[in-house]
Protein backbone atom coordinates (compact mmCIF):
# COMPACT_ATOMS: atom_id res chain seq x y z
CA UNK A 1 0.00 0.00 0.00
CA UNK A 2 1.64 3.33 -1.07
CA UNK A 3 1.71 6.04 1.77
CA UNK A 4 -0.67 8.88 1.49
CA UNK A 5 1.20 12.01 0.89
CA UNK A 6 1.53 14.77 3.25
CA UNK A 7 -1.40 17.26 3.16
CA UNK A 8 0.23 20.37 2.00
CA UNK A 9 0.45 23.22 4.39
CA UNK A 10 -1.71 25.76 3.82
CA UNK A 11 -1.33 29.08 2.01
CA UNK A 12 -1.24 32.25 3.36
CA UNK A 13 -4.25 34.00 2.36
CA UNK A 14 -3.18 36.55 -0.72
CA UNK A 15 -3.13 40.30 0.67
CA UNK A 16 -5.98 42.17 -0.40
CA UNK A 17 -5.54 44.46 -3.39
CA UNK A 18 -5.33 48.27 -2.75
CA UNK A 19 -8.61 49.86 -2.18
CA UNK A 20 -10.31 46.58 -2.06
CA UNK A 21 -12.89 46.84 0.83
CA UNK A 22 -12.70 43.61 3.16
CA UNK A 23 -15.01 42.36 5.14
CA UNK A 24 -13.42 40.86 8.25
CA UNK A 25 -9.90 41.68 9.99
CA UNK A 26 -7.24 39.47 10.14
CA UNK A 27 -9.17 36.06 11.44
CA UNK A 28 -7.32 35.59 15.19
CA UNK A 29 -6.44 32.04 16.75
CA UNK A 30 -10.11 31.20 17.78
CA UNK A 31 -11.84 33.37 15.20
CA UNK A 32 -13.04 30.70 12.91
CA UNK A 33 -17.25 30.06 12.81
CA UNK A 34 -18.51 27.77 15.31
CA UNK A 35 -15.36 27.95 17.66
CA UNK A 36 -17.15 28.36 21.39
CA UNK A 37 -15.69 31.35 22.27
CA UNK A 38 -14.70 34.43 20.52
CA UNK A 39 -12.32 37.34 20.48
CA UNK A 40 -10.43 35.35 23.62
CA UNK A 41 -7.15 35.87 24.94
CA UNK A 42 -7.04 32.07 26.16
CA UNK A 43 -8.76 28.75 25.89
CA UNK A 44 -11.35 29.58 28.78
CA UNK A 45 -11.95 33.25 28.23
CA UNK A 46 -11.21 36.26 30.23
CA UNK A 47 -11.86 34.71 33.69
CA UNK A 48 -11.20 30.60 33.29
CA UNK A 49 -13.77 28.10 33.19
CA UNK A 50 -15.35 28.97 36.70
CA UNK A 51 -16.04 32.53 37.02
CA UNK A 52 -14.07 35.25 38.59
CA UNK A 53 -11.49 34.21 41.56
CA UNK A 54 -13.63 34.18 44.99
CA UNK A 55 -12.46 36.86 47.26
CA UNK A 56 -10.11 36.00 50.53
CA UNK A 57 -10.92 36.26 54.41
CA UNK A 58 -8.24 38.70 56.33
CA UNK A 59 -6.63 36.80 58.15
CA UNK A 60 -6.17 39.61 60.99
CA UNK A 61 -10.41 39.42 61.56
CA UNK A 62 -9.71 35.84 62.25
CA UNK A 63 -7.03 36.74 64.85
CA UNK A 64 -8.97 39.42 65.88
CA UNK A 65 -12.10 37.15 66.96
CA UNK A 66 -9.91 34.37 68.21
CA UNK A 67 -8.33 36.46 70.64
CA UNK A 68 -11.46 38.55 71.60
CA UNK A 69 -13.40 34.55 72.13
CA UNK A 70 -10.22 33.37 74.39
CA UNK A 71 -9.93 37.03 76.05
CA UNK A 72 -6.23 36.33 76.18
CA UNK A 73 -4.38 39.71 75.68
CA UNK A 74 -8.06 41.41 74.65
CA UNK A 75 -5.65 44.58 73.57
CA UNK A 76 -4.00 41.92 70.84
CA UNK A 77 -7.56 41.26 69.34
CA UNK A 78 -8.92 44.98 69.44
CA UNK A 79 -5.50 46.20 67.89
CA UNK A 80 -5.94 43.11 65.02
CA UNK A 81 -9.57 44.49 64.13
CA UNK A 82 -9.10 47.71 63.36
CA UNK A 83 -5.92 46.65 61.44
CA UNK A 84 -7.99 43.80 59.67
CA UNK A 85 -10.70 46.79 58.90
CA UNK A 86 -7.93 48.84 57.25
CA UNK A 87 -7.15 45.92 54.61
CA UNK A 88 -10.55 44.44 54.36
CA UNK A 89 -11.71 48.00 52.73
CA UNK A 90 -8.25 48.14 50.73
CA UNK A 91 -8.11 44.95 49.56
CA UNK A 92 -11.75 44.08 49.31
CA UNK A 93 -11.58 40.65 50.94
CA UNK A 94 -13.86 39.27 53.49
CA UNK A 95 -13.55 38.86 57.45
CA UNK A 96 -15.38 42.40 58.17
CA UNK A 97 -17.91 40.69 60.24
CA UNK A 98 -15.44 39.28 62.20
CA UNK A 99 -13.47 41.74 62.50
CA UNK A 100 -16.19 43.67 63.92
CA UNK A 101 -17.13 41.03 66.80
CA UNK A 102 -13.57 40.82 67.54
CA UNK A 103 -13.22 44.23 68.24
CA UNK A 104 -16.37 44.10 70.24
CA UNK A 105 -14.98 41.02 72.51
CA UNK A 106 -11.84 42.46 72.76
CA UNK A 107 -13.22 45.87 73.87
CA UNK A 108 -15.26 44.25 76.59
CA UNK A 109 -12.51 41.92 77.58
CA UNK A 110 -10.08 44.66 78.18
CA UNK A 111 -12.01 46.90 80.29
CA UNK A 112 -12.62 43.41 82.42
CA UNK A 113 -9.25 43.31 82.53
CA UNK A 114 -8.34 46.59 83.91
CA UNK A 115 -11.15 46.88 86.04
CA UNK A 116 -9.57 43.21 87.86
CA UNK A 117 -6.56 45.28 87.96
CA UNK A 118 -8.15 47.71 89.88
CA UNK A 119 -9.89 45.92 92.11
CA UNK A 120 -7.43 43.78 92.39
CA UNK A 121 -9.28 40.53 91.34
CA UNK A 122 -6.51 39.45 88.81
CA UNK A 123 -4.06 39.39 91.22
CA UNK A 124 -6.20 37.60 93.15
CA UNK A 125 -7.06 35.17 90.67
CA UNK A 126 -3.41 34.86 89.65
CA UNK A 127 -3.19 33.75 93.63
CA UNK A 128 -5.68 31.53 93.71
CA UNK A 129 -4.61 29.44 90.13
CA UNK A 130 -0.61 29.32 91.93
CA UNK A 131 -1.92 28.12 95.11
CA UNK A 132 -4.31 25.42 93.24
CA UNK A 133 -1.10 24.34 91.14
CA UNK A 134 1.17 24.01 94.42
CA UNK A 135 -1.57 21.72 96.18
CA UNK A 136 -2.13 19.57 93.32
CA UNK A 137 1.11 19.18 92.88
CA UNK A 138 1.72 18.46 96.36
CA UNK A 139 -0.80 16.02 96.99
CA UNK A 140 -0.01 12.71 97.97
CA UNK A 141 -1.60 9.69 99.69
CA UNK A 142 0.17 9.20 103.46
CA UNK A 143 1.35 6.08 102.55
CA UNK A 144 3.97 7.56 100.26
CA UNK A 145 5.03 10.41 102.69
CA UNK A 146 8.47 10.49 104.65
CA UNK A 147 9.10 10.68 108.15
CA UNK A 148 8.69 13.84 109.32
CA UNK A 149 7.00 15.73 106.54
CA UNK A 150 3.98 17.44 107.79
CA UNK A 151 0.39 17.58 105.93
CA UNK A 152 -2.88 18.72 105.81
CA UNK A 153 -5.71 16.58 105.34
CA UNK A 154 -9.04 17.83 104.55
CA UNK A 155 -10.77 14.51 105.03
CA UNK A 156 -12.61 14.70 108.71
CA UNK A 157 -11.60 11.40 111.39
CA UNK A 158 -12.68 8.52 110.55
CA UNK A 159 -13.52 9.51 106.83
CA UNK A 160 -11.76 7.91 103.74
CA UNK A 161 -8.87 10.44 102.57
CA UNK A 162 -8.01 10.41 98.96
CA UNK A 163 -4.72 12.24 99.39
CA UNK A 164 -2.82 14.96 101.96
CA UNK A 165 -1.24 18.13 100.87
CA UNK A 166 2.44 18.22 102.48
CA UNK A 167 3.04 21.71 103.48
CA UNK A 168 6.30 22.76 105.29
CA UNK A 169 6.04 22.29 109.10
CA UNK A 170 6.08 25.52 109.92
CA UNK A 171 2.87 26.05 108.61
CA UNK A 172 -0.18 25.13 110.15
CA UNK A 173 -1.11 21.44 109.52
CA UNK A 174 -3.12 18.32 110.43
CA UNK A 175 -0.16 16.06 111.39
CA UNK A 176 3.78 14.56 110.62
CA UNK A 177 4.62 11.40 109.17
CA UNK A 178 6.41 9.62 112.34
CA UNK A 179 6.97 6.66 110.26
CA UNK A 180 5.58 3.53 108.11
CA UNK A 181 5.24 -0.05 108.40
CA UNK A 182 4.47 -3.19 105.91
CA UNK A 183 1.45 -5.00 107.10
CA UNK A 184 2.70 -9.12 106.84
CA UNK A 185 1.52 -11.94 107.87
CA UNK A 186 -2.14 -11.90 105.89
CA UNK A 187 -2.42 -13.97 102.92
CA UNK A 188 -5.67 -11.74 101.48
CA UNK A 189 -7.54 -8.69 103.22
CA UNK A 190 -7.61 -8.88 106.71
CA UNK A 191 -10.03 -6.29 107.09
CA UNK A 192 -10.31 -2.96 108.52
CA UNK A 193 -10.75 -3.76 111.64
CA UNK A 194 -7.52 -5.95 111.62
CA UNK A 195 -5.58 -3.48 109.79
CA UNK A 196 -7.04 -0.72 112.84
CA UNK A 197 -5.99 -2.45 115.72
CA UNK A 198 -2.58 -3.08 114.39
CA UNK A 199 -2.13 0.72 113.36
CA UNK A 200 -3.24 1.77 116.71
CA UNK A 201 -0.64 -0.51 118.20
CA UNK A 202 2.60 0.11 115.79
CA UNK A 203 1.60 3.78 115.53
CA UNK A 204 1.17 4.42 119.05
CA UNK A 205 4.83 2.39 119.54
CA UNK A 206 6.42 5.06 116.90
CA UNK A 207 4.98 8.05 117.80
CA UNK A 208 6.60 7.69 121.29
CA UNK A 209 9.84 7.06 119.46
CA UNK A 210 9.04 10.38 117.25
CA UNK A 211 8.54 12.77 120.53
CA UNK A 212 10.82 12.14 123.13
CA UNK A 213 10.42 15.70 124.22
CA UNK A 214 6.37 14.31 125.61
CA UNK A 215 6.38 18.62 126.92
CA UNK A 216 6.08 19.47 123.60
CA UNK A 217 2.69 17.48 123.58
CA UNK A 218 -0.64 19.18 124.13
CA UNK A 219 -4.05 17.53 126.10
CA UNK A 220 -5.48 17.03 122.31
CA UNK A 221 -2.20 15.35 121.04
CA UNK A 222 -3.41 12.31 118.97
CA UNK A 223 -1.29 9.48 117.36
CA UNK A 224 -2.84 8.94 113.66
CA UNK A 225 -2.80 6.46 111.39
CA UNK A 226 -3.63 5.37 107.79
CA UNK A 227 -4.53 2.28 106.64
CA UNK A 228 -5.00 0.96 102.80
CA UNK A 229 -9.03 0.11 101.93
CA UNK A 230 -9.79 -3.37 100.60
CA UNK A 231 -9.41 -2.11 96.71
CA UNK A 232 -5.98 -0.70 97.61
CA UNK A 233 -4.86 -3.86 99.17
CA UNK A 234 -5.89 -5.82 96.38
CA UNK A 235 -3.37 -3.32 94.16
CA UNK A 236 -0.88 -4.10 96.43
CA UNK A 237 -0.36 -1.09 99.03
CA UNK A 238 -0.06 -3.03 102.64
CA UNK A 239 1.71 -0.37 104.12
CA UNK A 240 0.19 1.52 106.91
CA UNK A 241 1.19 4.90 107.55
CA UNK A 242 1.95 6.90 110.95
CA UNK A 243 1.62 10.46 112.36
CA UNK A 244 0.87 12.94 115.03
CA UNK A 245 -1.31 15.96 115.37
CA UNK A 246 -3.96 17.21 117.26
CA UNK A 247 -8.10 18.22 116.99
CA UNK A 248 -6.16 21.64 116.28
CA UNK A 249 -3.84 22.72 113.64
CA UNK A 250 -0.24 22.54 114.57
CA UNK A 251 2.40 25.01 114.17
CA UNK A 252 5.95 23.53 114.30
CA UNK A 253 7.53 20.03 113.95
CA UNK A 254 7.03 17.78 117.19
CA UNK A 255 9.99 15.60 116.36
CA UNK A 256 12.34 15.00 119.00
CA UNK A 257 14.08 11.92 118.61
CA UNK A 258 17.99 10.74 118.48
CA UNK A 259 18.22 12.45 114.73
CA UNK A 260 17.13 16.31 116.16
CA UNK A 261 18.40 15.61 120.24
CA UNK A 262 22.21 16.00 121.25
CA UNK A 263 23.48 13.33 123.96
CA UNK A 264 22.93 15.45 126.92
CA UNK A 265 18.83 15.69 126.17
CA UNK A 266 18.51 12.19 125.27
CA UNK A 267 20.39 10.92 128.04
CA UNK A 268 17.68 12.63 130.63
CA UNK A 269 14.71 11.77 128.40
CA UNK A 270 15.46 8.31 128.14
CA UNK A 271 15.60 7.94 132.29
CA UNK A 272 12.80 10.21 132.48
CA UNK A 273 10.32 9.09 130.39
CA UNK A 274 9.96 5.65 132.22
CA UNK A 275 8.35 7.75 135.08
CA UNK A 276 5.96 9.81 133.12
CA UNK A 277 4.98 6.58 131.62
CA UNK A 278 4.83 4.70 134.81
CA UNK A 279 2.25 7.58 135.87
CA UNK A 280 0.09 7.68 132.74
CA UNK A 281 -0.49 3.78 133.67
CA UNK A 282 -2.72 4.71 136.85
CA UNK A 283 -5.67 2.31 136.73
CA UNK A 284 -9.08 4.13 136.35
CA UNK A 285 -10.88 1.87 139.19
CA UNK A 286 -10.70 3.07 142.89
CA UNK A 287 -8.47 1.45 145.20
CA UNK A 288 -11.83 0.77 147.09
CA UNK A 289 -12.47 -1.31 144.26
CA UNK A 290 -9.40 -2.89 142.82
CA UNK A 291 -6.69 -2.24 146.16
CA UNK A 292 -4.02 -4.27 144.48
CA UNK A 293 -4.11 -2.34 140.97
CA UNK A 294 -3.53 0.68 142.68
CA UNK A 295 -0.87 -0.86 145.20
CA UNK A 296 1.01 -2.42 141.51
CA UNK A 297 0.59 0.94 139.92
CA UNK A 298 2.66 3.02 143.05
CA UNK A 299 5.16 0.23 143.31
CA UNK A 300 5.96 0.69 138.95
CA UNK A 301 5.88 4.30 139.68
CA UNK A 302 8.32 3.84 142.28
CA UNK A 303 10.79 1.32 140.16
CA UNK A 304 10.76 4.18 137.33
CA UNK A 305 11.50 6.75 139.59
CA UNK A 306 14.35 4.60 141.21
CA UNK A 307 16.01 3.44 137.57
CA UNK A 308 16.05 7.12 136.53
CA UNK A 309 17.76 8.22 139.82
CA UNK A 310 20.41 5.57 139.03
CA UNK A 311 20.67 6.45 135.57
CA UNK A 312 21.21 10.69 135.99
CA UNK A 313 23.77 10.01 138.39
CA UNK A 314 25.77 7.58 136.45
CA UNK A 315 26.50 10.29 133.83
CA UNK A 316 28.79 12.91 133.88
CA UNK A 317 26.46 16.27 132.83
CA UNK A 318 27.75 19.28 131.26
CA UNK A 319 28.48 22.65 132.91
CA UNK A 320 25.82 24.11 132.84
CA UNK A 321 23.45 21.24 133.62
CA UNK A 322 24.88 20.06 136.74
CA UNK A 323 22.92 22.34 138.78
CA UNK A 324 19.32 21.78 137.62
CA UNK A 325 20.03 17.97 137.17
CA UNK A 326 21.38 17.87 140.58
CA UNK A 327 18.09 19.70 142.09
CA UNK A 328 15.80 17.50 140.16
CA UNK A 329 17.78 14.53 141.41
CA UNK A 330 17.12 15.21 145.38
CA UNK A 331 13.25 15.62 143.80
CA UNK A 332 13.68 11.74 143.04
CA UNK A 333 15.40 10.81 146.43
CA UNK A 334 12.10 12.58 148.59
CA UNK A 335 9.65 10.72 145.62
CA UNK A 336 10.61 7.68 145.98
CA UNK A 337 10.26 7.11 149.58
CA UNK A 338 6.81 8.85 149.03
CA UNK A 339 5.99 6.35 146.22
CA UNK A 340 7.15 3.36 148.42
CA UNK A 341 5.20 4.03 151.50
CA UNK A 342 1.94 4.40 149.13
CA UNK A 343 2.87 1.14 147.16
CA UNK A 344 2.50 -0.65 151.07
CA UNK A 345 -0.73 0.57 152.21
CA UNK A 346 -2.79 -1.55 154.07
CA UNK A 347 -5.94 -0.31 153.12
CA UNK A 348 -8.02 1.96 151.03
CA UNK A 349 -7.63 4.54 153.69
CA UNK A 350 -4.04 4.48 154.49
CA UNK A 351 -3.62 4.60 150.30
CA UNK A 352 -5.65 7.92 149.99
CA UNK A 353 -4.07 9.60 152.77
CA UNK A 354 -0.22 9.02 151.00
CA UNK A 355 -1.67 9.34 147.80
CA UNK A 356 -1.83 13.11 147.52
CA UNK A 357 1.77 13.87 148.96
CA UNK A 358 3.05 11.10 146.12
CA UNK A 359 2.00 13.43 143.70
CA UNK A 360 2.87 16.32 145.52
CA UNK A 361 7.03 14.78 145.14
CA UNK A 362 6.37 14.31 141.11
CA UNK A 363 9.27 16.54 140.95
CA UNK A 364 7.34 19.23 137.79
CA UNK A 365 9.39 22.15 138.73
CA UNK A 366 12.78 20.33 139.39
CA UNK A 367 12.31 18.57 136.58
CA UNK A 368 11.07 21.80 134.04
CA UNK A 369 14.73 23.61 135.55
CA UNK A 370 16.98 20.74 134.19
CA UNK A 371 14.63 20.92 130.74
CA UNK A 372 15.83 24.36 130.72
CA UNK A 373 19.16 24.17 131.12
CA UNK A 374 19.50 21.28 128.43
CA UNK A 375 17.08 22.84 126.24
CA UNK A 376 14.32 21.13 126.27
CA UNK A 377 10.37 21.99 126.43
CA UNK A 378 10.02 23.15 130.35
CA UNK A 379 6.18 24.09 130.64
CA UNK A 380 4.56 20.92 132.61
CA UNK A 381 2.25 19.36 130.60
CA UNK A 382 -1.47 18.58 132.60
CA UNK A 383 -1.28 16.65 135.46
CA UNK A 384 -2.13 13.00 134.25
CA UNK A 385 -3.95 12.13 137.85
CA UNK A 386 -7.13 11.25 137.85
CA UNK A 387 -8.14 10.47 141.08
CA UNK A 388 -9.19 13.49 143.69
CA UNK A 389 -8.25 13.05 147.50
CA UNK A 390 -10.66 12.37 149.54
Amino acid sequence: MEPTPPTPPPQPPEPPRPGAPAAYQAPGPYTSPGMPYTAAPGPYGPHGPYGPPRATTNGLAVGSLVSGIVCCLPPLGLVLGIFSLRQIGKRGQGGKGMAIAGIALSSISTLLVVLGLITGQIQEGVRAFNEGMREAASARMPMELRTGECFVDEAGQGEYTLGVRVVDCDEPHDGEITGRFEATGFDAWPGERELTELGEERCETMATAYVRDTWSLTADSLSLYYTPDRRSWRAGEHRIACGIGGEERLTGSLRSDASTLDAGQLAFLTHVNPVEDALYAEPEDEPEDDLQANLAWAADVRAAVDSARSGLRGRTWEQSARGPVGAYLKSLDAASKQWAKLAAAEDAEAFWDAYDRAWELVPDEASSEARKALGLTHTPPEGPGEHDSV
